[in-house]
């Protein structure tokens, strides 16, 4: 590659200014990890002079690049151009394939550094090359100077960047601070709340405890009253069936002794019955044991329309106590389920909050 050759001398640039890095760090310090775990691998395999194969290989692929461009141009291809380009494993390969096709041997290494020697003998000029020297070291100290200030330029932005985050991340940790002692003071309202709340529930409960008792013996009692009201119907039903046998046997004795009279035979009609044309009986007349049993019978009559008065208000009185147990079942169910769906909601925004916090 003659024209590169000539072309660096032109430009001042020397061997040192782009391979010393490639032959002090193997090329890893530009190149990425695949592309020099393949020269690695050839350099353990070959030996020292693959370095040689590999700068040459490097250089010719840059080569019609790097002859367009000036000094600072073919620096800052060798740091960033030429690495980019083989960010791809196919590229790698490639590069491993052309560096070996180049014919590097030691013998000719060995008969370049002699032609070098003599070449530089030759040309030795201390003037010339102090002055080369000075300008290659002016030249480097202005690229430096750039990257210095590129470098300042880039942390002075970091900086602001950084600190306005630290600003926002103390904005939300202050908002979060806040919202946190709000939750706090939530928690203990709701803690305070919860206990109320268990109180009512207690004092429902012992409520409830006595109501169902009361409830109980109410219906305890409207049973035991049932129990005698239907002993009583059925005694009272007993009664009269007697009664009325009896009645029928008296008046049957009577319709058979009235028979006999003239005089008293039409007082009953041929099917048994009293006449109704027949003027009144005087109260002496009337049998005492007929009028006691009417009167007997109207007695029960007005006592079981009583005891069925307070039957039907016993049953109303229970359906009260049963509603008024039910709705109030319903409130304290209703109550719990908001209470502990408040607290569930409560306890998660508090995580929430803590785990945002933590990060």
């Amino acid at each position: 590659m003659p024209d590169l050759y000539s072309h660096f001398m032109n430009l001042g640039i020397e061997t040192h200014m782009y391979a010393s890095q490639w032959f002090l760090t193997l090329f890893t310090s530009k190149f990425p990890l695949h592309t020099a775990f393949h020269i690695m691998d050839v350099f353990l395999c070959e030996g020292m002079q693959v370095i040689f194969n590999f700068s040459l290989a490097l250089l010719k692929s840059g080569r019609k690049d790097m002859l367009s461009m000036d000094f600072e141009g073919i620096l800052k291809y060798f740091r960033v151009s030429l690495p980019k380009k083989f960010r791809t494993v196919e590229s790698a390969q490639e590069l491993v394939q052309s560096a070996m096709s180049m014919k590097v041997t030691s013998r000719k290494l060995r008969k370049f550094e002699k032609e070098y020697e003599v070449i530089m003998a030759e040309r030795e000029d201390p003037v010339e090359r102090l002055e080369n020297e000075n300008r290659h070291l002016m030249q480097e100290n202005m690229r430096l100077d750039r990257e210095n200030d590129e470098l300042a330029h880039e942390l002075i932005t970091c900086r602001l960047s950084l600190q306005k985050e630290i600003d926002e991340e103390r904005d939300l940790t202050n908002s979060l601070e806040v919202e946190v002692k709000g939750l706090k003071q939530q928690l203990e309202d709701l803690a305070e709340e919860k206990k109320h709340h268990e109180q009512e529930t207690i004092q429902i409960k012992e409520m409830y405890r006595r109501e169902t008792e009361k409830s109980e013996g109410e219906s305890s009692r409207n049973n035991a009253i049932i129990v005698d009201y239907k002993e009583i119907c059925t005694q009272l039903s007993e009664r009269l069936e007697k009664q009325q046998t009896s009645h029928k046997q008296t008046m049957e004795h009577i319709r058979n002794k009235v028979q006999g009279c003239d005089n008293c035979s039409g007082v009953f009609t041929s099917d048994g019955n009293i006449a109704a044309s027949e003027p009144a009986l005087k109260p002496e007349d009337i049998d005492p044991r007929l009028a006691a049993a009417s009167l007997q019978m109207r007695e029960l009559e007005l006592d079981l329309a009583h005891t069925k008065l307070q039957l039907v208000e016993s049953q109303c009185h229970v359906q009260e106590v049963e509603h008024q147990l039910n709705a109030a079942v319903n409130e304290l169910q209703e109550m719990q389920a908001s209470k502990n769906s408040w607290l569930q909601k409560t306890f998660t925004s508090f995580k929430e909050a803590t785990t945002l916090k933590k990060e």
